[in-house]
């Protein structure tokens, strides 16, 4: 368990610092890593792969998901600075999607393309489709286009259509090119291959809740709702703080593993959803399980170091890695925690995580993060820095929501 022996008795002199910090590091790092090492003007595409010493792998296969993360990161961060930098790079990743992953004959989007721009996956996982749907109202938010919120709209009726699993609730993993059901529906090698999982369902629920705040549907707000019963109901459990993370169609439960990053990430984006949702009894019932999640996963999931470790297991940790994204999902999670409770141990975790972060994780010779260091805190030197799955929008939303969190604390401080 994490030691907290981090006082803050004055947070007027505390926070300015942090927020300086955490801002240096997305507008100075993140953001321009992306930027100048990554989008590949000449071909109008992205890199899809690079080691940790900047070399490119030109014959990476390139998911969607990397695409659909990127215009997410720069279309919040134009919303949130009005750079025009980030709006060229949201522009250059709205074009890249729609040009080689767009499905135009059976809808949505492909899992995944090869390095010639050929399809390589053309199957539709639900998780990627939600991804798209995330990225495209955002894109509409931040430049007021029609288009993306066209495209969003109609990726999540192809997904109330085809994907919803109307016996039991929730929402089916993956699907063939014309949406048929196929056999094989893990979301990636190391994921079980069960119908549903609380990956792609918090996924669907975080993109409805941003679909929501710029399209105010009736139909769409009631599958939300529906959505955040059914975490609350059968993915979350309320007397562990902890969710599931694979299950039967009828949610018997397949796995007894515990994902601490999924946890506290869970935690706020089901007070986003509430908040969304605009049910005062609901947001209630959320916000007290969220301070709930947010104390279990520093009880159980949190080093001394402040690192959160990447899995555990009825009989205590299975996996003491502390990957990259955990870590930029706690800083936030435990943020969330402490607004909601005033608590200041969890306002002290958030930043005894961040000390980590800033001091593991970040690669200050040659930019970004590392994808993750052992229990040690060893870098995983093998480990790509962009991936399939290594991407801006961990770490770079924990930047947008960070900063603004913490200007929200201190101005409350300081009143």
């Amino acid at each position: 368990m994490l030691s907290l022996n981090f006082p803050l008795v004055n947070l007027s002199t505390v926070l300015p610092d942090y927020i300086t910090r955490i801002e240096a590091d997305l507008r100075r790092n993140i953001l321009p890593f992306w930027i100048d090492r990554v989008a590949d003007r000449a071909g109008g595409t992205f890199h899809g792969a690079l080691t940790n010493d900047l070399s490119v792998d030109r014959t990476a296969e390139r998911g969607a998901l990397l695409t659909t993360r990127i215009l997410w990161t720069y279309a919040a961060a134009y919303r949130q600075y009005r750079d025009p930098a980030y709006l060229t790079m949201a522009d250059h990743a709205y074009t890249d999607l729609l040009a080689r992953f767009h499905d135009r004959e059976r809808g949505g989007f492909y899992w995944s393309i090869a390095s010639d721009g050929s399809v390589l996956r053309d199957r539709k996982q639900v998780y990627g489709q939600a991804f798209a749907v995330y990225a495209l109202s955002e894109y509409h938010a931040a430049t007021g286009r029609s288009e993306p919120l066209d495209h969003a709209i109609a990726t999540f009726r192809l997904i109330e259509t085809h994907a919803r699993e109307h016996q039991h609730g929730g929402y089916l993993e993956a699907f063939g090119r014309a949406w048929e059901p196929i056999a094989d529906m893990r979301l990636s090698a190391v994921d079980q291959n069960d119908p549903k999982s609380q990956n792609t369902l918090l996924h669907v629920m975080e993109a409805y809740t941003n679909l929501l705040r710029v399209w105010p549907d009736a139909g769409l707000r009631q599958a939300l709702a529906e959505l955040v019963n059914i975490m609350l109901t059968r993915v979350v459990n309320p007397g562990t703080g902890h969710l599931g993370l694979f299950f039967a169609n009828d949610w018997t439960l397949h796995s007894d593993k515990i994902s601490y990053g999924h946890d506290i990430e869970a935690a706020w984006l089901l007070t986003e959803a509430a908040g969304v949702l605009g049910d005062p009894v609901l947001s209630a019932r959320i916000q007290a399980l969220a301070v709930k999640i947010a104390r279990v996963t520093l009880a159980e999931g949190t080093d001394g170091d402040g690192g959160i470790y990447n899995l555990g297991g009825p009989t205590g940790i299975i996996d003491p890695g502390k990957e990259w994204w955990p870590q930029a999902e706690a800083v936030v999670g435990f943020l969330n925690a402490y607004q909601l409770s005033s608590e200041e141990l969890f306002l002290a975790a958030a930043l005894h995580t961040w000390d980590f972060i800033e001091t593991r994780l970040i690669d200050h010779e040659h930019g970004e993060w590392f994808r993750g260091v052992t229990r040690d805190g060893d870098m995983l030197a093998t480990q790509l820095k962009v991936s399939f799955w290594k991407c801006p929008y961990h770490n770079g939303r924990m930047g947008l929501e960070a900063v603004r969190r913490l200007r929200v604390i201190l101005s409350g401080s300081l009143a």
